[in-house]
């Protein structure tokens, strides 16, 4: 069973994702957040395994409540739920530690497997947000300094279309691989810098690209 809290300052979109999303057979939502700092209280109190987080909301933003979440250890994976989908915004969030960013156009199918796809630890971006990131690669470093780790050329490779928010099948059928050989390359290159999470090589990818790290 899944634990899920939805973070939403909207009633009425915050009580429509609870009662939605816990009528899934392997959902359950454990508790809801008008702002960011309930977010963060209920991650607190609760653990659960995901919490789905709106971005514009009193008291603490969501960019904020996901940053004090992720501090808290590895018990919650943050996945994004708003209606922005700005370069910056997608950015601040995953820079603070979101495991993966929706647009409120998703559907409950969309928004439910993406909470299934969360909690197993999986990276998870809409459409909207992978063509954002492309944009933004073309537009600034199209690979990450990662030299100081020892990547090799082909781990350099999927690190970079790890940051394009591809899954592992996508980069195998990108570089003309076989999936088991993706994995291997995403093993090594945890190991060699250090990653914990797909998010964090999400991340990293991120912040190189926009020259912040």
């Amino acid at each position: 069973m899944i634990t899920l809290v939805v973070a939403d300052d909207q009633a009425t979109v915050r009580e429509a994702l609870a009662v939605m999303l816990d009528l899934a057979p392997d959902v359950s939502v454990v508790a809801t957040a008008t702002n960011g700092a309930e977010a963060v209280e209920a991650a607190a109190r609760h653990q659960p395994d995901v919490l789905l987080m709106d971005l514009n909301m009193p008291v603490m933003g969501g960019v904020e409540a996901t940053g004090r979440i992720h501090a808290l250890g590895p018990a919650t994976t943050v996945l994004v739920l708003t209606t922005f989908d700005d370069d910056s915004s997608i950015l601040a969030a995953l820079q603070a530690g979101a495991s993966g960013y929706l647009t409120k156009e998703a559907d409950r199918e969309t928004i439910l497997q993406a909470v299934r796809a969360a909690a197993q630890g999986q990276t998870v971006l809409s459409p909207e947000v992978q063509r954002r990131l492309l944009a933004l690669a073309s537009r600034t470093v199209p690979q990450p300094d990662s030299a100081a780790f020892g990547l090799t050329g082909r781990e350099r490779e999927v690190l970079g279309l790890i940051g394009d928010g591809l899954r592992n099948p996508e980069i195998a059928s990108r570089l003309v691989i076989s999936e088991a050989t993706v994995k291997t390359h995403i093993n090594n290159l945890f190991a060699k810098a250090g990653f914990h999470s797909r998010a964090d090589a999400v991340r990293y990818a991120l912040r190189r690209r926009s020259g912040s790290g």
